[in-house]
């Protein structure tokens, strides 16, 4: 499967926001996108486009693509699933998004990044009910507990998490010292990732 292995703060730039790619040091002046608060390339800074319709939505569509980490094939399947299912579209997208199992290991504060959240699942440091897994984009359920192996708590990436002040959402129990967590409730609009149109991506992928 193909993925992005360029610089990550590019991505950030290209789309004009900040979209937290890599923890903490999002948090800091080293931040590329403070530091270049323009499109990349020979051209970004004189960069003046005005975009059509199309245009926004499907920057919305990417803004919200490499926020979470997806693929676009995964991102369209899950597009589809949010159209089919009742309510709101744009809601049952993000409630889909933000259930995944690494989303909500680094909603959990126990992964600096989504992107370092893949990896632990990846490489099998994490248990869900009590079963390891490898496998990021497993759906979790309200009940669902996460945590991590036994054998992977004195592993380095996890050293300062239970010193950490960290305020999880409300729809997660969070217990730093064990390094667990339970998925309390499922989230709701005030819980989901800001600054993405969800109606943008539904027409987007509507057409």
């Amino acid at each position: 499967m193909s993925r992005i292995t360029g610089p990550k703060c590019k991505l950030c730039r290209r789309e004009g926001a900040k979209l937290f790619l890599k923890g903490a040091r999002c948090e800091t002046q080293k931040c590329a996108y403070v530091r270049k608060n323009y499109a990349p390339g020979l051209h970004g800074k004189n960069l003046m486009k005005k975009l059509t319709e199309y245009g926004k939505q499907l920057r919305e569509k990417q803004k919200a693509k490499r926020i979470f980490g997806i693929q676009e094939k995964q991102f369209r399947i899950y597009a589809r699933k949010a159209i089919k299912q009742p309510g709101i579209a744009g809601d049952n997208l993000m409630t889909i998004l933000e259930t995944r199992a690494d989303n909500i290991l680094y909603r959990s504060g126990l992964a600096e990044s989504r992107n370092q959240a893949r990896q632990l699942l990846n490489h099998g440091l994490l248990k869900i009910n009590d079963r390891r897994v490898t496998i990021p984009s497993i759906k979790l359920k309200v009940g669902d507990k996460m945590e991590v192996k036994e054998t992977s708590k004195k592993a380095k990436v996890f050293a300062d998490v239970a010193k950490q002040k960290y305020m999880p959402p409300r729809w997660l129990k969070v217990n730093p010292g064990a390094l667990a967590m339970e998925m309390a409730t499922m989230p709701e609009k005030d819980d989901f990732e800001k600054n993405i149109n969800t109606q943008a991506i539904i027409e987007f992928y509507s057409k």
